[in-house]
């Protein structure tokens, strides 16, 4: 194991400078998969649970997405809550149980809401999960089959909990997976930049969110 001096920030950006940097590249049709813009991580204003990395997040998100919609590709937004005995959480929601925990996140309370900042059309996919991952147990996989996609963009949050867990469940589905580096947070920039160089090596292509604008102005 290599120990060394420098930060997690330093060696992500040694990666990406990096000219032999291999990438799995897009497809041929994307979705944007918008991992858990919901008020329980966004609203700083609101909840100790929040964070922010990137100040303009939401709005690279929303053009994006925009951008993916006006090319007919889709656009979804997971969120995550519980009923109200936190039970469905499962293992998962028995580490702590405060009014901050995971399981006590409520349907349809105010911290289970999208961001208002999030502009969602009218024939996006919202749907709530109950673990990490995007994918598991939600109509998430057959939607995209459906939609014949072949690469999923992955923004939102934490970049070390439910963006990475999406992104490596997208690529063991079989998909290329993209995650644009300014529409992710998290609550520390070690854990934020540590992860974005882990996806990078073995499980997607992190890449600023203007390669995603490119690519799809260019479709």
């Amino acid at each position: 194991m290599v120990s060394d001096t420098r930060t997690a920030r330093e060696i992500f950006a040694e990666l990406m400078n990096n000219p032999a940097r291999r990438k799995f590249g897009f497809g041929q049709k994307l979705a944007i998969v918008n991992v858990d813009v919901q008020q329980a991580y966004t609203r700083t204003d609101l909840f100790r649970t929040a964070y922010e990395t990137d100040p303009n997040q939401i709005a690279y998100i929303n053009r994006i997405s925009a951008l993916a919609r006006s090319k007919g590709m889709p656009v979804i937004w997971s969120q995550v809550a519980y009923k109200a005995d936190g039970s469905d959480a499962g293992v998962w929601g028995t580490r702590t149980d405060t009014e901050d925990s995971l399981q006590n996140i409520k349907y349809g309370s105010d911290r289970h809401l999208l961001d208002p900042r999030c502009d969602v059309g009218p024939d996006d996919l919202q749907f709530t999960k109950r673990m990490p991952s995007a994918f598991f147990e939600t109509l998430l996989a057959s939607y995209l089959v459906w939609h014949r996609v072949d690469t999923v963009v992955v923004t939102g949050g934490s970049t070390s909990g439910c963006v990475r867990a999406t992104a490596v469940d997208a690529l063991s589905h079989g998909y290329r997976a993209i995650v644009p580096i300014e529409t992710t947070a998290d609550k520390h920039e070690s854990y934020h930049f540590a992860n974005l160089t882990d996806l990078q090596i073995k499980y997607a292509d992190v890449e600023p969110v203007q390669t995603v604008i490119d690519w799809l102005e260019a479709r």
